[in-house]
């Protein structure tokens, strides 16, 4: 029977090594606060199992229980993707772990949780881009925060940059003539990457505003609250949500979707997989084959649509 951590004491022995594992995460592997807050939520819940099971240490759980736990977290509902990255997260404590001499094998290490299918990511299409960035309202004339948000929006569209990276850049992000943008990406790694000449343009409009804004506190952010702070990424989602609304695009907008937008185009237009994996700072070329199905999808309508024996004929 499994147990929820509402009911069931836990196991002080087992929480110093998760606690030293997170630290060296945090300080040493320089994680980020989500993928830390993951790790933790699973380890968690492996350790208020170990303890409703009476197991005194790390050491002293065996393959065949985790198997079994495995099996109750699934028929209490927890997903395939869910279990598949508590496995992960647990491999990789049971190697710390083995590293630190604190456990001489890593029971996790054969585990598998049931497949799943991979849902491909959600993108805009050619024209529901140029429709949104167009500013077919003219919402970015004369308004500095609409013209950040269109600004923002180009840069995401153009770079392919994630959500954290972009709220981060400074003025000195970039050179070469705000043609070039350097990103602090996941586990501190550094990459280069082009902007485009309508995202130049963008950013150059909205530095025309910026000093507008500038307190002594604002530093040398690149985009700016309306109180002169560095926008936060809640209030860049925010915005764009309402610029898309405004823009009466039908579909919600959000960051990741320009990310996916950016890759998915570059694919159709160069085939370069291993590029546009540069571009993206993916570490795992895996991560970025996700792509190569959404420009099959695209490959295949234009076939339905082209090909003489693919067009279905009325009876």
């Amino acid at each position: 029977m499994s147990h929820s951590s509402s009911d069931s004491p836990v196991n002080n022995s087992l929480h110093p090594s998760i606690a030293a594992f997170l630290d060296y995460l945090r300080y040493e592997k320089q994680h980020s606060p989500h993928t830390l807050s993951a790790y933790q939520r699973d380890l968690a819940r492996v350790m208020q199992q170990a303890s409703a099971s009476d197991i005194q240490g790390w050491a002293t759980i065996t393959e065949k229980q985790l198997k079994q736990w495995l099996g109750l977290w699934h028929e209490e509902g927890l997903s395939s993707r869910s279990l598949q990255r508590l496995i992960s997260s647990l491999r990789r404590f049971y190697h710390y772990l083995l590293t630190r001499g604190e456990v001489t094998n890593n029971p996790a290490q054969r585990l598998r949780a049931p497949k799943t299918g991979r849902p491909l990511p959600v993108t805009l299409d050619a024209d529901q881009v140029n429709h949104l960035l167009d500013d077919p309202h003219g919402q970015a004339e004369g308004d500095p925060l609409k013209c950040r948000d269109l600004a923002i929006l180009e840069l995401f569209y153009s770079s392919g940059l994630r959500l954290a990276e972009l709220a981060a850049l400074n003025l000195d992000s970039f050179s070469n003539g705000f043609s070039q943008v350097k990103v602090l990406g996941k586990r501190s790694k550094e990459r280069m990457i082009p902007v485009g000449s309508k995202a130049r343009q963008a950013i150059q409009h909205w530095l025309t505003f910026r000093e507008q804004l500038v307190r002594g506190e604002s530093g040398r952010a690149l985009f700016l609250s309306k109180l002169g702070r560095r926008i936060s990424t809640r209030q860049i989602q925010n915005r764009i949500r309402e610029f898309a609304r405004e823009a009466g695009m039908p579909v919600g907008v959000h960051p990741h979707m320009l990310r996916h937008s950016f890759a998915s185009h570059l694919l159709e237009s160069s085939g370069d997989l291993r590029s546009i994996q540069e571009l993206l700072g993916h570490s795992d070329i895996s991560t970025t084959q996700i792509y190569t199905h959404l420009d099959f999808q695209h490959l295949a309508t234009v076939y339905d649509k082209a090909h003489p024996r693919a067009k279905k004929k009325d009876d």
